[in-house]
């Protein structure tokens, strides 16, 4: 897999996962733009890291509710590397809080899909029009997308179902243009999502169940969107992939 000469725009790519997939794509030759919004330190080491290691990046702070927002993320990329964008990772999103049904508020609702969903439509209508053929979209779906989610994360899991459902639908809009879409379905990966939002009991039960016996870790989400945004799938797009060490199958 090789990615020398190509830019790429990593969402939320300071910390967890996306940091992990920022360096991975760094040290696979591409140009990286690391996107975070209330992380800048996290940001900043990333930046550092792959720099240390002879990469070439840039970290720009961008609020990816706002589409104004998202068109100067894809243009400062622009201006630093070059006109072209051939790799878009929408990574940046979360669950904010676990809320059941009657805990939730419209507000609340509007939120999380904002973060996770109207953010990845916003990122396709800004870049897109930069992507030429041979590119690669990977959007951050879940395995909550896929089966509910745990105790409240119903909004969520819904957000997450509905990337799974863009990516799949922008497979078929984007595919004559020559631009793949994939998406990846993490599922419990060893990262400050959990140590905030999974108590310790859930996670060891999980990791029971799971038929590797263990979480996941960011790197290996990272190799896994390193693969999709390669020419090593070139014949690949419009795919959900889970990596879940086994526990739930598509």
């Amino acid at each position: 897999m090789e990615l020398s000469g190509k830019t790429a725009i990593v969402t939320g790519g300071g910390r967890d996962i996306g940091r992990a997939i920022s360096i991975k794509l760094a040290s696979m030759g591409a140009n990286v733009a690391i996107n975070y919004y209330n992380t800048p330190t996290a940001a900043e080491e990333t930046l550092a890291i792959i720099k240390a290691n002879g990469g070439n990046a840039i970290a720009v702070k961008a609020d990816l509710s706002r589409w104004d927002e998202c068109f100067r993320l894809v243009e400062e990329t622009s201006k630093a590397f070059g006109k072209n964008i051939d790799i878009l990772v929408n990574n940046a999103g979360g669950l904010v809080a676990r809320k059941k049904l009657g805990e939730m508020d419209e507000a609340f609702w509007d939120h999380l899909m904002d973060l996770n969903l109207k953010s990845v439509f916003m990122m396709h209508r800004a870049a897109v029009p930069h992507m030429p053929a041979g590119s690669a979209i990977v959007n951050l779906a879940s395995q909550a997308g896929r089966d509910g989610g745990g105790g409240g994360a119903s909004a969520y899991a819904t957000s997450k179902g509905a990337v799974m459902t863009f990516t799949r639908a922008m497979a078929k809009e984007l595919g004559p243009d020559g631009i793949r879409v994939n998406a990846v379905c993490p599922g419990m990966i060893a990262t400050t999502f959990h140590d905030t939002f999974t108590p310790d009991n859930v996670r060891s039960f999980v990791a029971d169940k799971t038929p590797l016996r263990r979480e996941g870790t960011a790197e290996e989400v990272a190799n896994l969107v390193a693969c999709l945004a390669s020419d090593a799938t070139s014949f690949v797009s419009g795919a959900n992939f889970d990596i879940n060490g086994g526990l739930a199958f598509s």
